[in-house]
């Protein structure tokens, strides 16, 4: 990467202020040793979830509140976000972080438990945007339910598909940057979907639900 894109990239991960609500989310993530979304991925996750008009949400992988703040920021005033995290003291940290942005407790729907258990459990087709961030070597499984459970027009939105620069350098072979790359090539072909690549964070998939 040229000295130019790097500076580009740092500009634009910076480009939106994170509100105090979700820099505090983030630093008690940081605590907890979780990865929340980057400062650049959570204004993009705002602008998916605007654009898709998005009352129902999914979120696999609640971390701390970070991008659940920033999905919450983008849906109407009635939208609900369905949270889910086999961590309970991730979820204690994002119900308070949605408590101190002023989120109505009833916006909020936070599942304890594993996403293989509790995604099975949802309803097909009745949600507006889905976003996958979790046990990478998962990802394949998640990303079909995540599918599964999209309206037509609906979002995927999956995070770290760059994985650490490692996605995109042929040598790297590891399980997780394997998982991962094979996953995104895999999800570019796929006819149900209208896909892109984000150069955002450690690489943002997105795509439209055909």
């Amino acid at each position: 990467m040229s000295a130019n894109k790097s500076a580009n990239w740092a500009y634009t991960e910076d480009f939106v202020p994170e509100p105090p609500a979700v820099a505090a989310a983030r630093a008690r993530g940081r605590e907890l040793g979780c990865a929340p979304v980057s400062p650049g991925v959570g204004p993009v996750l705002r602008l998916l979830a605007g654009a898709a008009r998005a009352r129902a949400v999914v979120e696999i992988g609640t971390g701390a509140g970070v991008s659940g703040l920033w999905l919450l920021e983008g849906m109407p005033a009635d939208g609900v976000l369905t949270t889910i995290d086999v961590e309970p003291a991730h979820q204690r940290a994002a119900r308070t972080a949605y408590a101190a942005a002023g989120i109505p407790t009833q916006r909020t729907r936070v599942i304890t438990g594993s996403a293989s258990d509790v995604l099975p459990r949802l309803t097909d087709g009745a949600y507006d945007l889905v976003l996958v961030d979790a046990d990478k070597t998962e990802y394949p499984a998640y990303v079909e339910q995540a599918i599964r459970l999209l309206r037509s027009g609906g979002v995927l939105a999956i995070d770290n598909m760059l994985w650490h620069d490692k996605v995109a350098d042929p040598a790297a072979r590891d399980e997780t940057t394997t998982t991962l790359r094979e996953l995104g090539k895999t999800l570019r072909d796929d006819d149900r979907l209208s896909p892109c690549l984000l150069p955002a964070g450690d690489g943002l998939f997105a795509a439209v639900r055909r």
